[in-house]
Formats: C-alpha cells, structure tokens, sequence
C-alpha cells in the first residue's frame, strides 16, 4: 500500500483528488478546516490520535448556496465516505457550526459505501452527527437532481466503528446501513431544546441487521439533564437498534425508547437490549423486546469476516 503524507498546511482535499486504490494517507497532528469527498475506493485515511488530528467543517442545513436553495441535512457533511473499503484511524472529524436549534442539522460523517471502518475515531456534531447510508428509499427518489447521485446510492452497506467517541444531541446516529458500534461512547451533549435521541434508525422490514450497539457506553456532557435522552427513536417505520451489553448514564430516559412523535411506529420499529439490567428493563417501553442470546450471537455474527 502506498503512503502518502499529509500535513496541515497542505490541502487534503486536493490529495484525495488525486489519490488511486490501495493507498495510505497519513495526516500529521493538527487541524484540517475543510470539506471532504472520498470517491476511491481502499483508502485508509490515518491520524495520529483523536484528540491530535482533527478534520472539521460547518456547514448546517439552513445555510444557502449560490442558488439561494437550502443545504438541507445531506449536503452538510464535513467528510463524506463516497465510496467502499475506506478506513478511518485515529483522527476526529467534526462539524462546529452548533446552535442546530436555529442552523438545523449539521452532519459531521456521510457514509455511503459498503465495508466502511472507523477505529480509535471521533465524530462531534450536534444534531445528525453521522450519518449510515444508504438513504431511505422515499429520500433517494426526493433529491434526484438535488443531491450528488454518489450521496442517492442505494443498495446494502456494512459499517463498523470501533471504540470511537460520537457526541451529538437529536438523531446523532442515523441511516439506513447496517452498522456495528463496538466498544463505542456515545455522548449527549447540551441541547436548548432540553430532550435528544442517540439514535434515529430508517432501515426497511427485509433488513434483519440494522443498528448493532455492543458494549458502548452512553454518556452526557454538562447540562444534560437526568431522564432527557432516548436510547433510539424510528426515523422510518421499521428502523432496527439492537444494544447488548451497554452500560447507561443516568441521562437515558427510563423508557428507553420513542416513537417518534405523533406516528404509530411502536407498533413496527424494531428496538432490543440483551444484557440489560433487569430492573432497567422493567421500566422499558413494552414494544421493545429482550434479544436472545442465540439473536444476540447472530447479530454479532454478520460484521465478523
């Protein structure tokens, strides 16, 4: 694999350009203030920490281009992930635009490609801080000739962060791909609007995967208050979390899961826990099922190779 080396006074976006298959592209300690496509497929894009190296952008959805139209959630991204086999190590992409109660969303990660992986990573944003491709497939019909046609591609993609640190407030983990966070923390930050949801999953019925949270903890920041965040609400009506072994701060609200507004989607949104305490559990919403450990075990099973 070819390495190529990075430094902050060079511009990344301009070597990613350029970049072919099967190359490394290593980014020394420092912040990089750009936006960010990758469109090659195996590509490793390494850091060295990330705490040390920082790729960050802010763009918000209530922003206006040179058309007058709004950015809209999914033109917002700092980096997105246009292609598969990409792999991010330890570095933090961010998107600091805040104030999503006037801005709107702000994503910091797009991930539309298969066999994406993400290890030692961060990902800071307020609301919709990564985002799991594909889109919905009402959403992929919508933006024809809106968004880029690398942002409206359908089909199955398998995602994996490993021990990263994702923060955000309102749907901060959203998408459709099927996705394992393993050994993750997740944390609410502050919201003026004083409630969030970690996680916002829109995957379709024939989906048997979905959102795979394994032994991550869930966390707050200041001024989160106790009882104000949910575990996971559907985004469409049968989006699917599953979260074996997870530990808790006393900022989840007891009943774990919503769903979502004034729609009848506890009926078919697809929410589990496995190792959850049973005292937790009790206090959960009735349509949120435990997993099996013969589930549990099979859900694990599809991110191994």
């Amino acid at each position: 694999m070819e390495n190529i080396h990075v430094s902050p006074g060079d511009k990344l976006s301009e070597v990613l350009k350029y970049a072919s298959e099967n190359t490394r592209i290593v980014l020394e300690k420092g912040v990089y203030r750009e936006k960010l496509e990758i469109r090659v497929s195996d590509v490793e894009i390494v850091g060295a920490g990330k705490d040390a190296t920082v790729i960050i952008y802010d763009d918000y959805a209530k922003k206006t281009d040179e058309k007058g139209k709004e950015y809209n959630t999914f033109r917002t991204y700092t980096a997105a992930v246009l292609a598969d086999n990409v792999t991010f190590k330890e570095l933090t992409v961010e998107n600091d635009a805040r104030l999503p109660e006037i801005k709107g969303q702000e994503v910091a990660l797009t991930v539309c490609g298969d066999n994406f992986k993400a290890v030692n990573c961060g990902f800071v944003s307020t609301q919709d801080t990564v985002f799991c491709g594909p889109l919905p497939p009402d959403l992929i019909e919508r933006y024809e000739g809106f968004l880029k046609d690398e942002l409206r591609r359908g089909g199955a993609m398998k995602q994996v962060f490993e021990n990263c640190f994702i923060a955000g407030t309102v749907d901060f983990i959203f998408g459709c791909g099927d996705v394992l966070f393993d050994r993750c923390e997740i944390k609410s930050i502050h919201d003026e609007r004083g409630h969030g949801y970690a996680a916002a999953p829109a995957h379709s019925l024939s989906q048997e995967t979905g959102f795979v949270f394994n032994g991550c903890r869930f966390t707050h920041g200041d001024g989160v208050k106790d009882k104000s965040i949910y575990l996971a609400r559907p985004w469409r009506d049968y989006g699917k979390a599953s979260f074996i072994g997870c530990e808790y701060g006393s900022h989840i609200a007891p009943e774990g899961f919503d769903k979502w507004n004034d729609t009848e989607r506890d009926k078919t949104a697809r929410f589990s826990e496995y190792g959850t305490d049973p005292s937790i559990r009790a206090e959960r919403v009735k349509w949120s099922p435990s997993l099996s450990e013969e589930d549990k075990d099979r859900l694990l099973k599809n991110f191994k190779k």
